[in-house]
């Protein structure tokens, strides 16, 4: 009888370690212990690394308004045993977790997607879950300079992690508005063309597959693009646990033509022009 392949353990790949804040080790000094809240889950498996990173005495919890992202991050906890993992179906913007409960927040490609009228309340939910000195290290698209009204309406600039971008300055207004110190942004100086057009060689960001690829994307759509780009009949042999993108290969490629068309439309030639993807930390203040 043929034996049923077990999935690979998931990969700490390189924008991984940098949106868990590991390149700003100051910011997950002594973890052991800590309680880390990642915000916009997906499957869980960012969440299964930091669970690892603090141990059997601390906590990682993910967040996701996704029920079936939830219900696969469950499945995956029971299939690896994690007892010090939770996954909670809820918008970021208002989590059902008391305050002062999380030590770091986390999250990657994810605030982008929030609507612009709603942005603040999801960086108040941070400050508010966070213990006092808690921190938090994203990984996100940010804005350049203004979109046209075409870019902020394209679905596949918004599945890109591109359409709903905010600028730097307003990313900072967030965080300040919040009540964040320490606020630091940098721009990461991967290659947006990447997840927005495609070639013969690559598809969309959503069908990269070696880790350069996936390091150059910094695996900008991850958990959301799953939840669009793949059937439910697909999920389970495009979304494997080895993979931390999506390969309906179909779907990319379609989403890949659009956006070369919509990009050979607006007369855009570089969409790193527009938009880049930047590493965000900031500190709540310790308790006077």
């Amino acid at each position: 009888m043929a034996q049923s392949r077990r999935p690979a353990p998931a990969r700490m790949s390189k924008p991984l370690q940098k949106h868990l804040g590991i390149q700003k080790k100051s910011l997950l000094a002594s973890p052991k212990g800590e309680t880390v809240i990642d915000l916009g889950s997906g499957a869980g498996f960012d969440i299964f690394t930091a669970a690892k990173r603090v141990g059997p005495t601390g906590m990682a919890i993910g967040v996701d308004m996704n029920r079936n992202m939830v219900d696969k991050a469950n499945a995956n906890k029971a299939y690896i045993n994690a007892s010090n993992v939770q996954f909670i179906e809820s918008a970021i913007t208002s989590i059902p977790l008391p305050d002062n409960t999380a030590d770091c927040v986390i999250s990657n490609c994810v605030i982008s997607l929030v609507p612009a009228a709603e942005k603040q309340l999801a960086f108040n939910e941070m400050f508010r879950l966070l213990n006092p000195g808690g921190r938090i290290a994203i990984s996100d698209i940010l804005a350049r300079k203004d979109f046209t009204e075409e870019m902020k309406k394209s679905i596949i600039l918004y599945t890109g992690c591109i359409a709903g971008a905010s600028q730097v300055s307003d990313y900072e207004a967030f965080l300040k508005n919040a009540g964040f110190g320490d606020v630091l942004i940098v721009d990461s100086k991967n290659n947006l063309n990447v997840c927005c057009t495609a070639s013969e060689a690559k598809t969309s960001c959503c069908g990269i597959h070696t880790v350069e690829e996936e390091e150059e994307a910094l695996s900008c759509c991850r958990s959301k693009v799953k939840e669009i780009c793949c059937k439910p009949e697909e999920k389970e042999s495009c979304c494997e646990a080895d993979s931390s993108t999506c390969a309906c290969q179909n779907q990319t490629n379609s989403m890949a033509n659009e956006a070369n068309t919509l990009a050979a439309r607006l007369g855009i030639t570089d969409f790193n022009e527009w938009a880049g993807s930047f590493q965000v930390y900031a500190v709540k203040p310790a308790a006077n």
